[in-house]
């Protein structure tokens, strides 16, 4: 991947069709472009590529780049049908696409977000239109060239490929090509017997400048005429500003104003507003800026509801589990009627922490205002609802909002939220200055929007041959939808009602129990599927103990014959219970698992279906007085048809590591109503010494449709990893974190 074309190459996006001499293929052109893609009556749409008559090809990647490697693999999705030379590609971010029709905002570049995995299903139609349609442009430009039938040509890394061996490179076809009118036609594109980048190893497009320094992430921007700005928040969710006295920070060299923000309104939903009232400081610089915020001298009142930690959200659950469900998410047979007479009966109680993102790159935001334009350079998942958010605060109309999508360093749903950006356009409009905010790391601490706490209530019954016969699965959580949707829609993030084992047990009931807390919540990484299967694989393993029954084949013998079963919403509409079996049997296969029962080492497994993508973990440790080893860890996998081998293996790798991370020692905790943590001294990272050494991972080969990959190594790698540590130690942990009920337990 060359960089040497790099200088003003991300102007060509403004400036559609200026360019003498170059190819500019984007979807406007396009007769054949999908309607799902158009968006909202699309009139107006950007190039997402560019030929250069020196061969150079630009290709636009549309979606937020938070470290999951889709700026690689949407460019290689549109270089493979365009049959672009990979050498001379270079890759620049988009904005967000937003054009204004009737005051009202449409979306160019259709799905713009970085969330649950879907930026690779959504491309993978949309992205290679694109491509084919220019490459049929350049075949028939060198067909009139050549007076040659366009039939008869072929193309092959950038260049187009007469029958008698003529070539001529796209840069040469650029030009003309850029005067043809497009086939009303849909472009064919390649069979996969065809593609040869696609399936292909390739490095991120960003490494070099990476490693070397130079990649600019979404905290490193500026803008000239910058006032820095450090805000001093309440501690105490929905509380206020009691009393402040700025005379001291004033009084800092540097330190030209200090500004309130005023306590998040009670009508707007969580996350589209400051989550909390503070005091901001604005300087020429962040250091006089910190200082000055230090100097300030403030009182906050408390807000009418308390926060608590786990342990008084642990009695609640206790006391809510205890009456009738918020909602009954599915009921299949009668499981109370199959229990009274089953022969085995199993029952546990599961519990999962609240946690923090922990994202490096803590939240950041650089915003210029007037009343002319709002531009907006900040880590951003979803671009949207930024938009969206900018514009209530200013009432720009669509076109006069620009929202830059830099490279950020973590997202796992943090940056799907726009409270930063709020208050940075906040403070802009009042001092009438471009504005960058900075957050500390305490700041990121006490102010997340946290992964909900939880409390999982499992039975199980089997009959006298063990056989599995009944199950119960029921939640207590505080929802992360609370403050977003209705209380009678908190469930739908909580619970998924054709989660496995949902559809393999004849009597089943799911239900779930509101929790109400006073801390924000929001999106993680997998959403409550990185919690539900926890508790799930670690019960179906306690189960298969309970039954004196092999784990791997009580797991196979309950997904049975390959099927498929109906699931409702993301990654449906299908679940193949054979795609998963053959996961979890590769992973059992790679990690040994047929000397587990004679190994001193502790061997665990769990699988799971998430956001369409199959996943299973094995894990290998031993415990040695309290040192926990992890030998071995696989993952297998089936993505469908995966775009970027490296760069799935890679997402892979880092969902296990960090799954384990979280689960091991991170919990968020709670004193006097406030946010005891304030960095990575009191919540623990994993240290790459309690790491395992590598990770293999088992891609499946699959022609089916591709998934993402970032969201999908997560759910099963703590519950094989407490699997593990039962199978060396037979602490049974039902607990996250791991570690200090391990400790507790040992």
């Amino acid at each position: 991947m060359t960089r040497a074309h790099d200088a003003g190459r991300r102007r060509f996006l403004k400036v559609f069709g200026t360019a003498t001499g170059a190819l500019v293929v984007g979807l406007p052109a396009l007769a054949w472009t999908p309607d799902e893609l158009l968006g909202q009556n699309l009139i107006v749409l950007d190039p997402y590529l560019r030929i250069e008559p020196d061969g150079t090809t630009v290709i636009g990647a549309r979606d937020p780049e938070v470290g999951q490697g889709i700026r690689t693999a949407e460019s290689r999705i549109v270089a493979e049908e365009l049959d672009a030379d990979w050498n001379k590609v270079v890759v620049a971010p988009l904005d967000l696409g937003v054009t204004d029709v009737g005051g009202e905002p449409h979306w160019t570049y259709g799905h713009q977000i970085a969330s649950g995995s879907t930026s690779i299903p959504a491309a993978w139609n949309d992205l290679r239109i694109v491509g084919a349609g220019a490459r049929e442009l350049l075949l028939r430009a060198a067909a009139e060239h050549w007076k040659a039938n366009v039939d008869n040509l072929r193309t092959l890394r950038g260049e187009v490929i007469a029958a008698d061996g003529r070539k001529l490179g796209y840069g040469e076809l650029a030009e003309a090509a850029s005067r043809l009118k497009p086939d009303p036609k849909r472009p064919a594109l390649k069979t996969p017997s065809q593609y040869l980048l696609i399936g292909q190893d390739a490095g991120d497009v960003d490494a070099r400048d990476i490693v070397t320094g130079r990649q600019r992430f979404a905290i490193d921007n500026w803008f000239g005429d910058v006032l820095v700005a450090v805000i001093a928040r309440c501690p105490y969710p929905g509380g206020k500003l009691a009393h402040v006295d700025d005379a001291a920070a004033l009084k800092v060299k540097g330190v030209e104003k200090v500004m309130t923000i005023p306590p998040p309104d009670p009508a707007r939903p969580l996350g589209t507003q400051p989550l909390a009232a503070g005091v901001a400081v604005l300087a020429q610089d962040t250091w006089s800026a910190l200082q000055g915020a230090a100097k300030l001298d403030i009182q906050w009142q408390p807000g009418p509801t308390a926060a608590v930690g786990d342990g008084a959200l642990a009695e609640r659950a206790s006391t809510a589990l205890l009456g009738e469900p918020t909602k009954a998410v599915r009921t299949d047979g009668d499981f109370a009627e199959t229990d009274k007479h089953a022969h085995y009966h199993f029952k546990a109680e599961y519990r999962i922490a609240t946690v923090a993102h922990a994202d490096l790159e803590p939240p950041s935001a650089l915003v210029k205002v007037d009343s002319q334009r709002a531009v907006i350079v900040a880590p951003v998942q979803n671009p949207r609802a930024t938009f969206d958010t900018v514009r209530r605060l200013t009432g720009l109309a669509p076109d006069r909002i620009e929202v830059k999508l830099p490279r950020t360093g973590g997202g796992f749903g943090r940056f799907l939220e726009t409270d930063y950006v709020a208050e940075a356009v906040m403070l802009a409009k009042a001092a009438g200055k471009p504005i960058k905010l900075i957050w500390t790391r305490a700041d990121a601490f006490a102010h997340d929007t946290y992964r909900p706490f939880s409390v999982h209530h499992l039975q199980a019954c089997a009959d006298s041959k063990r056989n599995l016969t009944g199950w119960t699965h029921r939640i207590a959580s505080t929802s992360r939808l609370a403050g977003r949707e209705p209380r009678e829609r908190w469930w739908l993030s909580e619970m998924h009602p054709d989660d496995l084992p949902a559809g393999l047990v004849d009597n089943l009931q799911y239900a779930w129990y509101a929790l109400d807390s006073a801390l924000p919540r929001g999106s993680y990484r997998a959403s409550s599927h990185a919690v539900n299967a926890f508790a799930t694989e670690c019960f179906i393993d306690e189960v298969a103990h309970g039954l004196k029954q092999d784990a791997l084949q009580f797991r196979l013998a309950l997904l049975g014959e390959p099927r498929k079963l109906a699931y409702r919403g993301h990654g449906g509409p299908v679940l193949d219970t054979g795609r998963l079996a053959w996961v979890l049997q590769l992973a059992a296969d790679a990690i040994g698992w047929q000397k587990h029962e004679t190994s001193t080492h502790g061997f665990g497994l769990a699988c799971h279906f998430t956001f369409g993508g199959y996943v299973a973990h094995g894990v290998d440790i031993s415990m040695e007085g309290r040192k926990l080893t992890i030998h071995k860890v696989v993952c297998a996998a089936d993505l469908g048809r995966v775009v970027n081998p490296l760069g799935a293996r890679a997402a892979l790798v880092g969902a296990t590591l960090d799954a384990f991370s979280t689960a091991l020692r991170q919990r968020i905790t709670v004193r006097d109503g406030r946010i005891v943590q304030s960095g990575f001294t009191d919540y623990p990272l994993a240290t790459m010494a309690e790491m395992p050494n590598d990770v293999q991972v088992i891609l499946v080969p699959s022609e089916e449709r591709p998934t993402g990959g970032f969201d999908m190594g997560f759910p099963s790698a703590a519950p094989a990893l407490a699997n593990a540590i039962y199978g060396g130690t037979t602490a049974r942990v039902r607990q996250l974190p791991i570690w200090p009920e391990l400790l507790r337990l040992l």
